[in-house]
Parts: C-alpha cells; structure tokens; sequence
C-alpha cells in the first residue's frame, strides 16, 4: 500500500476550511459593512478601512492556497500547493513532538488490543 504525505496535509487544508465553513459564517450588519460602505462611499478603497482588517480575520486562514496574487506567489519561488504540501509534511515528520497520552490511556490501549487478539484466537 502507498500513502502520500504531501496529500494528507493537502486534505488536511480542505478539512478545516470544510468544518469552518460549517461552523458558519456570521451575516449581519457589521459584518456585511453596511455602514462602512456608506461611509466610503461607491469605487473608493474598502480594502484600507479599519472594519476591513478587523472582520479579515475570521475568516478562514490557509497555509497552502495562496491567496496574495501572482506577483507574490512567484516572488515567493513559485511553489504549487503540492510542493508546498510535502514541504509541510516533512516538517512534521521532522519536528512534531506529540503531547504525551494522559495517564492510564497507554494500558487501557494495550488490553484493547489483547483482548482483540484473544478474541480472533477462537
């Protein structure tokens, strides 16, 4: 059997912008800018308001995709998603260090598996 890493990581991406997307999106009057717009008025510059900043960051924040355009992207080294993602995951592999398993959790593990195994012997 093969498994991808670069892949896992990707899917990983699509997973948490999936769940936020279902943790739902607020729709109001702030969020929409109702009063931002009036006060900024048609074709001016909504992307340097206050309000713009502070409601960008609740939206979702991936690693991956790039989202700053093409002159930054290639400044950058070009790098597709994939690349990027196998990057990532080698990182992990390297450096994650796991938070170790509360007390007791390694036992109740290893009789799961023993009883399993005692099981498929009959």
């Amino acid at each position: 059997m093969t498994f991808d890493f670069g892949q896992l990581v990707i899917d990983n991406e699509f997973a948490k912008m999936i769940r936020y997307v279902l943790g739902g999106i607020p729709v109001n009057d702030e969020t929409l800018a109702v009063d931002v717009t009036k006060d900024v008025g048609p074709f001016k510059d909504f992307l340097s308001h206050p309000a713009t900043f502070k409601h960008m960051r609740i939206q979702s924040q991936p690693k991956l995709i790039n989202r700053k355009g093409i002159d930054r992207w290639m400044a950058d080294g070009s790098k597709t998603m994939y690349e990027k993602a196998v990057i990532q995951a080698q990182n992990i592999l390297e450096n994650h260090q796991p938070d170790p398993l509360p007390r007791g959790v390694k036992e109740q593990l290893r009789k799961i598996v023993q009883d399993a195994e005692k099981e498929k012997e009959f």
